[in-house]
């Protein structure tokens, strides 16, 4: 599945856009989604790394394509991103924020097809890092950046993530490398936290957002033993992502 989003102020430019992605996707026998943004801020406050090629216009009111790209960057350094312009001499800033290509508008199907080929074959479509977790009773895919930290009680495994919690069996060690390559640190003997929703720390209580953005939080033990090691990965985690 190819997870793509399109941020731009006019709809007839998203839709044309959209039917040139249609046309590629369906002639390459690929599967996709598109996701469709007319507010810069918007896309900003929902922004979730899970989106292999974002198309961004540069010139919007609000916050520009570039201060998207920016804000992109600090969560997803993996996403391909693409600048929709009306000035191409624009798009050359896109080295400042690693992007991968730009389309001057009106798009046309065949230039677009090119830029594709080429993306693709350079990124791949990666599987964003998940965990599979019962639902009622139905199998599904938690992804790895909405989790928000994991916690061991007994035998069993319990994901809380910004959509609810999850619990499984298993234990803290199965799970570690892939948290920890993720941005997760251990606050204690049987938790696992997501860097990125750490709101603050108070004394031994640490503050883990409900969901990304939110002032509301819940409130995990740091043990004695790790809170210097911890304090010390979040300001590296904070500096390289702020």
């Amino acid at each position: 599945m190819l997870n793509i989003a399109i941020v731009d102020d006019e709809n007839d430019a998203i839709q044309t856009l959209e039917n040139c992605i249609t046309r590629y996707c369906e002639k390459r026998g690929l599967m996709f989604s598109v996701d469709r943004f007319e507010s810069s801020v918007k896309f900003t406050a929902l922004f979730k790394p899970v989106y292999d090629i974002i198309f961004l216009d540069i010139e919007m009111p609000e916050m520009n394509g570039m201060d998207v790209a920016r804000s992109v960057r600090r969560a997803d350094t993996d996403a391909a991103l693409i600048f929709v312009t009306n000035m191409a001499q624009y798009a050359i800033r896109g080295y400042e924020v690693d992007a991968d290509d730009f389309v001057v508008k009106p798009v046309k199907y065949g230039s677009l097809e090119i830029k594709l080929d080429r993306i693709i074959k350079k990124h791949g479509q990666k599987e964003k890092p998940h965990v599979t977790v019962y639902d009622d009773g139905v199998l599904r895919y938690a992804p790895v950046s909405e989790v928000r930290y994991v916690e061991v009680v007994r035998h069993s495994i319990i994901y809380h993530t910004t959509k609810g919690d999850y619990e499984k069996r298993g234990s803290l060690k199965n799970e570690a490398q892939l948290f920890e390559e993720n941005g997760f640190t251990q606050c204690n003997k049987s938790c696992l936290v997501n860097l990125r929703y750490v709101l603050g720390i108070s004394g031994y209580d640490l503050h883990i957002a409900k969901t990304k953005g939110s002032s509301e939080y819940d409130v995990i033990v740091i043990s004695h033993p790790r809170k210097k090691d911890f304090i010390h990965i979040l300001n590296k985690y904070l500096e390289e992502h702020l």
